[in-house]
């Protein structure tokens, strides 16, 4: 949101007490970062879903092209793991798709329509600090007619025409009572609702939260059960990741012992 008020004259009169404005200030302060945090974690979702979707396309395709290793025709057993791996990716990914399509109904979705309801309420906040300077723009008015009334040719001429008609200081009040009771009626209204509208986000994003670590406990139930299964298949030998890494390291000792590779 943002809020520019109008600059006008202000009347001597202090019409708005400076308590009303900070309670006014305070409240509309508060929906302000409501708006910010709310778009900010809307778009961060938005990412997450994204990234997991992505990830889980680039795993299926790294499988998918190990499978298609020509090593896979000249070995059963890496054919064997290679083939364990494809299906274990593409159960991840179908997971992982479910998953995004929870989060995107109970959390994206319901972020996007919260953050929706943010430029009616700044609509109203301007509408108020319109009439907040036209209430001020008429009672300055009043205030010069009043001072005018005051002095001795004035007051002759209205002596002249008060029977013909009202004063002008008379039509000024009549002008500003509905300007100043469409402000009041229209700061009211804010001040009631503008603290309810910003304690309703708990009882509305709760479930949403709740919904969020609900599907990510059920995605990360089934990879635990994946990539155990996976496991079992795989690591037949049962190698520890050292093992693994001292095996690697010495059969890169051999690649580089070869004369192609020797350095000059």
């Amino acid at each position: 949101m943002s809020w520019i008020p109008f600059k006008i004259g202000q009347p001597k009169k202090q019409i708005v007490s400076k308590t009303v404005e900070r309670d006014f200030e305070r409240e509309y302060e508060k929906l302000q970062k409501l708006e910010d945090q709310t778009k900010k974690l809307h778009k961060d979702m938005k990412k997450s879903t994204e990234a997991d979707i992505a990830m889980s396309k680039a795993a299926v395709k790294i499988a998918g092209d190990l499978l298609s290793n020509p090593l896979c025709e000249l070995d059963q057993a890496f054919l064997e793991s290679m083939m364990a791996l494809d299906t274990a990716m593409k159960r991840m990914e179908a997971f992982n798709q479910e998953k995004v399509n929870q989060i995107q109904k109970t959390v994206v979705d319901p972020l996007k329509k919260y953050s929706s309801v943010f430029p009616s309420l700044n609509m109203a906040v301007k509408r108020r600090e319109q009439a907040l300077q036209d209430y001020k723009r008429l009672q300055a008015k009043v205030e010069k007619y009043e001072e005018k009334e005051k002095t001795g040719p004035i007051m002759v001429k209205l002596h002249q025409v008060q029977a013909a008609s009202p004063s002008p200081v008379h039509l000024k009040l009549e002008e500003l009572r509905p300007v100043r009771e469409d402000f009041e009626a229209k700061n009211k209204q804010l001040l009631e609702e503008m603290p309810k509208f910003y304690n309703s986000r708990i009882d509305y994003f709760q479930p949403s939260f709740e919904a969020l670590i609900r599907a990510q406990v059920v995605y990360f139930t089934e990879m635990h059960k994946i990539f155990s299964d996976l496991t079992d298949q795989i690591d037949q030998v049962g190698l520890t990741d050292q093992e693994r890494e001292q095996q690697n390291e010495a059969k890169l000792n051999e690649l580089r012992a070869l004369s192609i590779v020797a350095d000059d």
